[in-house]
């Protein structure tokens, strides 16, 4: 170790020390002594790593590791140090939560989080289905017979599979053999559900003749997988449930499973973009069950919906795995309310999602317009406006782009590589955490996927961010 790191290294206080500085005091007093004393151990270790990696070059200022303890405790114990604004243009943004719940929806959950009517008759005081007034809904918005709640769209999928193909073949087109995200696929999904995958077709091609080849006495189930996060193009094709419902109807006891994976309830042509199937037209066509997110396309809280036929529902529902797979009152509460716009035919509304969806484009480049003049406050910045594409994302309509309007920003004076990641790196690590995307030599600022109150806190105060974040990192 040369001089330089251990003078630097000697610089940095003992945890002791540290904890019963004035200023650290105070910020225990408001935060907690175990939530500070956490956050302090944390940063003094990555700041001695920093020292002995190389990648701090100057001595420790006190103040700055005293803010920087406020700022993390501040994110450790405050809701608001969770707060992301999304910047990016991808609507459904799976590291920041995917769907935005809407108001009507957390109010809600505050009701649900004492005692509240969740599973209890109010005629009889006894106890009811918890999911009822969610099964009544879906009946109505997708023509089913019955429907049930599980906590994810894999989860569904592997207790569909469970519960009525255990230990029978489940036959699979090769081309929906799908990843899911984060590395989980369809055929360890069914492998676990112990129903026996029995591959059929090509990656681009299947026919119906393969499913009557493979149709046995030994099947239990017929499963289409809709390919929601990719698209093959060209020479491909793949039986509907329309073609798929006349050869499960040649052998008893074979059901019929849709699995769409994000699911929906209204066409997105409406807005521009390429429609997803909906849940009524798979319902309508002949699926036996229909497996779907919840917290996609439908905007409610991370859940997966199952709809279908009634003897399969209630088959589901008596399954072992749909205990351990059961939503908690708050997703129910959540999901609810969330259902309740698509029934009133306000959710364009009252959704976010679809609200970002339905902004007309003259408005979003007013807002462009209007940011990018805030930004220029900051003398240091180029700022542009320019028409752009967001995306709908979390694995729904791949490719499928709805036109925006963004707000360009880079430095004046070039920083060198890399300035752009610290710079983004910063914004990500502020309270609330901004997250925008990189694109050639500029941070990118969509319009369209930042919430009215969110936009409004950029405006005001994102030029005085880039200030500080400029400071904080001449000083590494």
């Amino acid at each position: 170790m040369n001089e330089k790191n251990k003078s630097l290294l000697g610089g940095i206080p003992q945890l002791g020390s540290l904890l019963e500085r004035p200023e650290v005091r105070e910020i225990r007093r408001k935060f907690g002594d175990g939530a500070v004393k956490i956050t302090a151990r944390e940063l003094i270790s990555e700041t001695r790593n920093a020292i002995l990696s190389g990648k701090r070059k100057k001595a420790l200022d006190g103040d700055e590791l005293i803010s920087e303890i406020e700022k993390r405790v501040r994110r450790l114990v405050l809701p608001e140090g969770r707060k992301a604004i999304n910047a990016t243009g991808i609507l459904l943004h799976t590291g920041l939560g995917r769907a935005p719940l809407c108001t009507d929806a957390v109010d809600s959950l505050s009701i649900f989080s004492g005692y509240s009517v969740l599973q209890a008759d109010l005629e009889s005081g006894k106890r009811s289905l918890r999911e009822d007034k969610v099964e009544k809904m879906l009946i109505e918005l997708t023509g089913c017979e019955a429907a049930t709640v599980v906590n994810n769209n894999a989860a569904a999928t592997m207790l569909v599979l469970n519960s009525v193909s255990e230990g029978k073949e489940a036959i699979i087109s090769r081309g929906q053999l799908i990843e899911i995200g984060g590395q989980f696929r369809m055929p360890d999904v069914m492998e676990k559900s112990r129903a026996i995958i029995r591959e059929i077709g090509t990656t681009n091609r299947t026919h119906i003749r393969d499913y009557e080849k493979a149709i046995n006495e030994s099947t239990g189930a017929i499963i289409h997988v809709h390919t929601s996060n990719y698209k093959i193009r060209g020479f491909t094709g793949t039986p509907g449930i329309c073609e798929l419902r006349r050869i499960a109807d040649k052998h008893k006891g074979v059901a019929l499973i849709d699995d769409l994976g994000s699911g929906a309830l209204v066409p997105l042509s409406t807005y521009g973009l390429r429609d997803e199937p909906l849940v009524r037209d798979s319902i309508s066509a002949g699926a036996d069950l229909v497996c779907f997110s919840g917290d996609k396309l439908i905007c409610g809280p991370q859940s997966g919906i199952i709809c279908g036929r009634k003897e399969f529902v209630d088959r589901i529902r008596n399954n072992p795995f749909a205990r351990m797979f059961r939503v908690c009152k708050l997703t129910l509460a959540a999901l609810e309310t969330t259902l309740m716009h698509f029934i009133n035919n306000d959710f364009e509304k009252k959704l976010p999602f679809y609200v970002m969806l339905s902004k007309d484009l003259d408005a979003l480049q007013a807002k462009a317009k209007k940011f990018a003049s805030a930004l220029k406050k900051n003398k240091s910045l180029d700022v542009n406006v320019s028409e752009d594409m967001a995306f709908v994302g979390s694995g729904s309509a791949p490719d499928e782009g709805i036109r925006s309007f963004s707000v360009r920003v880079k430095l004046k004076v070039s920083e060198g590589n890399g300035f752009l990641e610290k710079e983004a790196a910063g914004l990500r690590n502020s309270i609330p955490s901004v997250f925008c995307r990189i694109h050639e030599d500029s941070l990118v600022f969509d319009m369209r996927t930042l919430l009215d109150d969110d936009y409004d806190f950029l405006v005001k105060n994102l030029h005085g961010s880039f200030s500080d974040i400029m400071k904080w990192h001449g000083k590494l």
